[in-house]
């Protein structure tokens, strides 16, 4: 396995180059830019599509799952205002690259993801990088209550509202970032918890996601 994690100059200049296309994309946060441009995005590709890794597109990782385009990626993110030790919770393991950014962040990660075989993949694939996280296996609709609050909660797939259990999970001052939409397209929502009854909404802008599938989904 352990040849596959090479990281030369090729691959670090591609990287430069798509920080350099995100900046020029309106991403402006530093740190999520760092960290862009530390996280090695081919990893997560099978060897034969390395030269896709560093386009700003998405790209099937199997089980009818995609890796976000990385400006969703850092849009979703900057959303966050990630600071260290954030207790974070990520809805949609998926490949894992989502979360490899927000660990180089300074965050500490509890992802769930409902494909089996995509949780067993990315729990040691992680590790072997360089990145520790906490992984679940289950329905990400439902959030993990058992270790909430979260100071942020992100969500990778797209809903067709808001889940009430993720809202609960939030810590008071919390932020919570998730596509909201129908299974076409969705609009970014961040919601900001000021106490248990009151949140702050916004919607931006528009974006397509894989469903979010659950019993608090679709």
């Amino acid at each position: 396995m352990a040849h596959k994690f090479i990281d030369n100059y090729r691959e670090k200049g591609a990287r430069k180059r798509l920080v350099e296309l995100l900046i020029k994309k309106g991403i402006g946060d530093e740190n999520v830019l760092q960290a862009i441009g530390k996280v090695p995005r081919h990893y997560f590709f099978d060897e034969t599509f390395w030269n896709q890794a560093y386009k700003d597109i998405a790209f099937p990782i199997g089980e009818g799952q995609t890796i976000s385009q990385p400006y969703t990626v850092a849009y979703q993110t900057e959303l966050l205002h990630i600071r260290k030790g954030d207790k974070v919770l990520e809805i949609g393991t998926g490949c894992g690259y989502q979360c490899c950014i927000l660990v180089e962040l300074g965050a500490d990660v509890y992802t769930i993801e409902r494909q089996e075989k995509l949780y067993q993949r990315t729990k040691q694939v992680l590790p072997h990088i360089g990145y520790k996280a906490n992984f679940f296996c289950g329905d990400g609709s439902k959030g993990i209550a058992k270790h909430a609050p979260y100071n942020k909660i992100i969500v990778t797939a797209g809903a067709p509202f808001v889940p009430e259990d993720l809202l609960k999970q939030l810590a008071i001052g919390g932020v919570l970032v998730i596509p909201v939409g129908d299974e076409q397209s969705q609009q970014m929502v961040t919601v900001l918890k000021i106490n248990e009854t009151d949140y702050e909404k916004i919607v931006l802008d528009t974006f397509r996601f894989v469903p979010l599938v659950g019993d608090r989904a679709w």
